[in-house]
């Protein structure tokens, strides 16, 4: 499968011409603008609407329980992006396809170095599992990452390293790992973080103390455990 979409006349071949063509009618500057974002600024990105996500959830939360519930979500989005890209592993490995640059003249090419497959792409890949991820905890944050997501896979191909199927493969898997393993996910990771949110030392990486009425179901058991919490929030 080595030699998928070497011809010309393959319309994936020629959207990446299309697309690779804006390079080379860009300034230099910009094209540098690009390659840096579509290669670290756009991952960056996400991880800070991730974060920007954890404090939503967390300060606004109405109760504890609802807070370990969006935070359980939640670290499920960069678990997914480190699955997909595992998975993509042997996908890559069968497909053999190469960079596209090795099999066409006259391409742009703004990041060197890239002797690995190209489908699919790892970018692509991880860029949608962590939007996914965000989207199932919080469907506004959810919502401008997958906008991000997109750009990223549009500048994969910008940039002159690898076929619009790499991309399109790559957010399909990624978008496939982060919604179908989510319950699986979200299930294991609750209990964990139910756990850190009844710590008095570090829930607070869970939820807002100073939330009227929060309690964390079984950290410290019936009535009790709620005048115990009353406590600590008066203290």
């Amino acid at each position: 499968m080595a030699g998928l979409a070497l011809s010309g006349s393959n319309p994936d071949v020629e959207l990446l011409y299309d697309i690779n063509g804006l390079a080379k009618d860009a300034p230099r500057w910009l094209d540098q603008v690009v390659a840096f974002v579509g290669e670290y600024g756009l991952l960056i990105a996400l991880a800070l609407l991730g974060l920007g996500c954890w404090w939503s959830v967390r300060r606004r939360s109405s109760d504890a329980e609802q807070a370990v519930a969006g935070v359980a979500a939640l670290l499920w989005a960069p678990l997914a992006a480190g699955v997909a890209v595992l998975v993509n592993v042997p996908i890559r490995g069968f497909v053999e396809r190469r960079r596209p640059f090795y099999d066409h003249q006259g391409l742009e090419v703004l990041v060197t170095g890239k002797t690995d497959f190209s489908f699919v792409s790892d970018h692509a890949t991880m860029a949608m599992a962590l939007a996914v991820g965000i989207f199932v905890a919080h469907r506004r944050f959810g919502l401008v990452a997958i906008g991000v997501a997109l750009v990223e896979g549009f500048c994969r191909v910008y940039m002159g390293v690898h076929y619009p199927t790499d991309v399109v493969g790559g957010l399909a898997l990624g978008t496939a790992v982060a919604l179908l393993l989510s319950p699986v996910a979200t299930a294991l990771l609750t209990p964990v973080v139910r756990a850190v949110a009844g710590s008095s030392r570090v829930g607070f990486l869970v939820w807002r103390r100073g939330v009227v009425g929060a309690v964390v179901p079984g950290a410290r058991g019936g009535e009790a455990g709620a005048e115990a919490k009353e406590r600590d929030l008066a203290a």
